[in-house]
C-alpha cells in the first residue's frame, strides 16, 4: 500500500516521502498515530502545497545536525571504571551511559542513534563511538576509559 509520511518515521521515511508498506503496517500503525495518510490524488495535491515548508524543515534540522557534528568532533569523553589486571572492565560502557554523559554536557542525543563497537566497550583504552545525526551526516566521537585506582 502507498503512503504519504505526515511525519518523520525511523526507519521508513521522512515527512513528504511516499513509501510502499504492508498495509497492516499501514492500518495499525502508521493511520492511527497520523503518521501518514494513504496515497490519493487529493493527498498528493495537499502535499505539493506543504512542499516549501516541507523543504525548510529539513534544510533546518540538516544546518542544525551539520552543526552538532562540529561541536561533537571536537568532544572527548572520559570515564572511570575499576577493571582488572588484563584491562578488562568490571562492566561496560553502552550507548546509555554515553548518552547521559553527553547530555550532562548539553547535548540532547538520543541513545539510539549511538553506535557502540560490539553493542559495548569493555576494555581500557581510547575508543571511537558513531553518532547518526541527521540523514547520512554523523559524527565520531573519542571515548577514553580510565582504569579506577584503588
Amino acid at each position: 500500500m502507498k503512503v504519504i509520511l505526515q511525519q518523520d518515521v525511523p526507519g521508513l521515511g521522512e515527512e513528504g516521502d511516499v513509501c510502499e508498506v504492508a498495509t497492516g503496517y499501514a492500518r495499525n500503525f502508521l493511520f492511527r498515530r497520523q503518521a501518514a495518510l494513504p496515497f490519493t490524488k487529493d493527498a498528493m495535491t495537499r502535499l505539493e502545497h506543504r512542499r516549501g515548508a516541507i523543504e525548510r524543515r529539513k534544510e533546518e534540522k540538516r544546518a542544525g545536525a551539520a552543526g552538532l557534528c562540529e561541536r561533537l568532533e571536537g568532544e572527548e569523553l572520559t570515564f572511570r571504571m575499576t577493571a582488572g589486571v588484563s584491562g578488562k572492565l568490571f562492566g561496560s560502557i553502552t550507548n546509555v551511559a554515553i548518552a547521559g554523559e553527553l547530555e550532562r554536557r548539553g547535548y540532547d542525543v538520543d541513545r539510539r542513534r549511538i553506535e557502540v563497537p560490539d553493542h559495548s566497550l569493555k576494555m581500557i583504552g581510547d575508543h571511537t563511538v558513531r553518532i547518526r545525526l541527521y540523514e547520512s551526516q554523523s559524527a565520531n566521537v573519542k571515548v577514553v576509559i580510565e582504569a579506577d585506582q584503588e
